[in-house]
């Protein structure tokens, strides 16, 4: 029995050819619609997903921090300016914002603070033989590794949607349904894209 024989006995029987392709192509259509609209929620959530990730990297970073600041000030309480100026940029990128970009401005600052505070500790030799300090210091190196990780793996994600947004057909979808293109996590100049030097 033919698809058109089943059409003729059914409940299509006496439509025109015409108004059958018509219904069949706007399933198409339809079908498609739906397909491009699930694959820009999919890559909604891989972004959103993956901005988590890098988010709690940066809190377990925030979270060792004031633990470093603590065991340098035992040994340099003098070298209060650099002290000061790594928990004030802590507490800056620490602090909600508005976009990847905004973050990143204050995560060099706080990367920028680390460095000083680093470069304060090659004055200590006790400093830096401190057990507590090198577990710091390894732990906050593994860290930034995980975070350079986790943002590349969100850029990934971020360059995916964005495409997916800005090519036709998808961008029909997109704009139909409020779709937006979300900014990269990126670092500002080159000596900013270096993860603070904890290594001794």
């Amino acid at each position: 029995m033919s698809l058109y024989s089943l059409i003729a006995g059914g409940p299509l029987a006496g439509l025109e050819t015409g108004v059958i392709i018509a219904i069949a192509a706007g399933a198409v259509i339809v079908l498609w619609a739906v397909g491009g609209y699930n694959t820009l929620v999919r890559r909604r959530n891989h972004v959103d997903e993956s901005w988590a990730d890098i988010e709690t990297e940066l809190k377990r970073r925030y979270n060792l921090i004031p633990n470093l600041v603590e065991t340098v000030k035992g040994y340099a309480s003098h070298e209060k300016e650099t002290l000061e100026n790594v928990v004030k940029a802590r507490n800056a990128a620490a602090s909600p914002h508005s976009s990847p970009e905004a973050q990143a401005k204050d995560e060099n600052l706080l990367s920028g603070a680390l460095r000083q505070l680093f470069a304060v500790a090659e004055a200590y030799p006790d400093l830096k033989a401190n057990t507590n300090f090198l577990q710091l210091q390894q732990e906050l190196a593994t860290t930034e590794d995980r975070i350079q990780r986790s943002r590349g793996v969100y850029n990934d994600k971020v360059r995916a949607l964005n495409t997916q947004i800005e090519v036709f057909p998808s961008n029909v979808i997109a704009g139909m349904f409020g779709f937006d293109q979300r900014e990269y996590f990126e670092i500002g100049d080159e000596a900013e894209r270096e993860a603070p030097q904890v290594e001794f």
